[in-house]
């Protein structure tokens, strides 16, 4: 029944339907919950990420000339108000200043994302073999401490900070790949989109929240409480996480007869049997697989780039103060937060009434996600056509922050697109896909940066224009890739009866 569903001949089997009905859209529900508890993870996560890139304007003396690596100064900082370095006017006299300089903070700020790639791909497979509740809590749990220790460790060296960021990166990696096994045996596919995205939308709200509220702690308390808040914050999340998170509902001793029955029945066609190998060769001849990795290459190349330059380019184009950089920075993630849950009710809504197949569906939201004015689908397509817009509207302030805004908000739409497709292609190996995934768009990310980088520095008016138009042509790529290529049904090689040994 479930296969004629996706075709679009039926929408669910008489006994589902009853169950759907009888449930409806119940936020009360465990899985709901589980949805809630996870967008608390990722929020816990971006914001021990992110919260380095706001303290060290407080720990680099830029007054100071570059001398050791390391070195440490007691008091109030020099001339802080005339320095335009500064996020805030002045800092807490107690927190300790370094001497870093700026190939050396480029090494700390990257060396997260290196870590994240280590763990991507063996922590989405142990994921599956171990439990994603395990893993995913193992990873948050040393992600917070190592957050916690991250100020004593600026003491003894920059050394020491590099190798506590490589080594949270890898945490944050084994965090981010179990969650995909965790709705692989939650999410019944009327609600993956739904749910999906409440989770996923907790990344953009705490970008939002960590530049709106880093600088403020950093005035009033010092720098190193950053990291103490937000450590504090992932190790209350883990507790909640290993009290009330089970790999699947069967074992779960708290959930109601009617849901598990509901979500048993829904997933009733896909295996849920352990497997013994991955079938690493028909993956690699999986065209729908390599169209979700293109789109995940294209996505996280403007991202990355939004992400990584946008206090820098509000600075310099728009001429502000870096205090009201940082606020204008907020504002595109919790735009994206919304666009993340507005994206994935409209999902499932399109699903539930059987207005369109899953796949059309999936494709829609990429789309949508990508760029915005395909000849096929007026209106779509817009966060590359604002991107190119950009160098021609700087003369406008509000016209330049509005399409700031517009490009991650309807970049996040495709979390109900590609993002989420390999729980349609392959529910049994979600986990480990999605960490090949995330590889493929953390290189992405470490390329466009890299790239932004050269480009700006041969000329800021030209380099940013190339910058965009470069980034629209990742992105249309991307899409036309996974417009022909993608699909939703599960492939032969990832249904239980095929066992492909490496």
């Amino acid at each position: 029944p479930w296969e004629k569903w996706k075709e679009g001949k039926l929408s669910q089997d008489t006994h589902c339907v009853l169950l759907c009905h009888s449930l409806g859209p119940d936020f009360c529900s465990l899985r709901y919950g589980l949805a809630f508890i996870m967008h608390f993870s990722n929020f816990t996560m971006i914001t021990q990420r992110v919260s380095l890139s706001i303290a060290i304007i407080a720990m680099v003396n830029s007054t100071q000339h570059h001398g050791l690596s390391n070195a440490s100064i007691e008091g109030p900082l020099v001339d802080t108000l005339n320095n335009p370095s500064r996020s805030i006017n002045k800092f807490n006299t107690g927190a300790s200043v370094y001497e870093w300089s700026p190939e050396t903070q480029g090494i700390i700020f990257s060396s997260i994302s290196y870590g994240i790639i280590l763990t991507l791909i063996p922590s989405g497979y142990l994921a599956g073999i171990f439990g994603a509740k395990q893993i995913l809590g193992a990873g948050l749990l040393i992600s917070s401490l190592l957050t916690l220790f991250t100020p004593l460790a600026a003491d003894f060296g920059v050394i020491l900070v590099i190798v506590i960021r490589t080594v949270q990166g890898m945490a944050q990696g084994m965090a981010w790949t179990g969650q995909f096994t965790i709705w692989a045996k939650w999410a019944p596919p009327l609600e993956r989109s739904k749910l999906t995205s409440i989770a996923g939308s907790g990344a953009a709200f705490g970008s939002f929240i960590i530049l709106c509220v880093g600088g403020l702690i950093s005035q009033a308390l010092g720098w190193p409480f950053i990291f103490y808040i937000f450590g504090s914050i992932g190790c209350v999340c883990c507790l909640l996480w290993f009290t009330v998170i089970y790999d699947d509902p069967m074992h779960h001793p708290c959930i109601s007869a009617r849901e598990k029955e509901y979500i048993v029945s829904s997933l009733a066609q896909q295996s849920s049997s352990p497997r013994r190998s991955v079938p690493i060769k028909a993956m690699v001849r999986c065209l729908p697989l390599w169209a979700i990795f293109t789109g995940f290459f294209s996505h996280f190349w403007l991202c990355t780039i939004i992400i990584t330059y946008l206090p820098t380019y509000i600075s310099s184009v728009l001429h502000v103060n870096i205090r009201d950089s940082g606020v204008l920075s907020s504002l595109p993630f919790i735009a994206a937060s919304s666009c993340t849950i507005l994206g994935g009710q409209l999902a499932d809504f399109l699903l539930s009434r059987n207005l369109l197949r899953l796949i059309n569906v999936r494709k829609l939201f990429s789309s949508l996600g990508f760029l915005t004015a395909s000849p096929h689908c007026p209106g779509l397509l817009l966060p590359s056509l604002c991107a190119v817009a950009l160098p021609f509207v700087t003369s406008s302030y509000i016209t330049t922050v509005i399409l700031l805004i517009l490009i991650p908000g309807t970049s996040n739409l495709c979390d109900s697109g590609f993002i989420i497709n390999t729980l349609d292609v392959a529910p049994r190996y979600a986990s480990f896909l999605m960490g090949i995934s995330r590889g493929f768009g953390l290189i992405a990310g470490i390329i466009s940066s890299t790239t932004t980088g050269f480009l700006i520095s041969q000329d800021s008016v030209s380099g940013w224009r190339n910058v965009f138009f470069l980034s629209a042509a990742v992105n249309m790529f991307g899409l036309v890739f996974y417009l022909k290529f993608g699909q939703a049904e599960i492939q032969d090689w990832a249904k239980e009866r095929t066992v492909t040994h490496l």
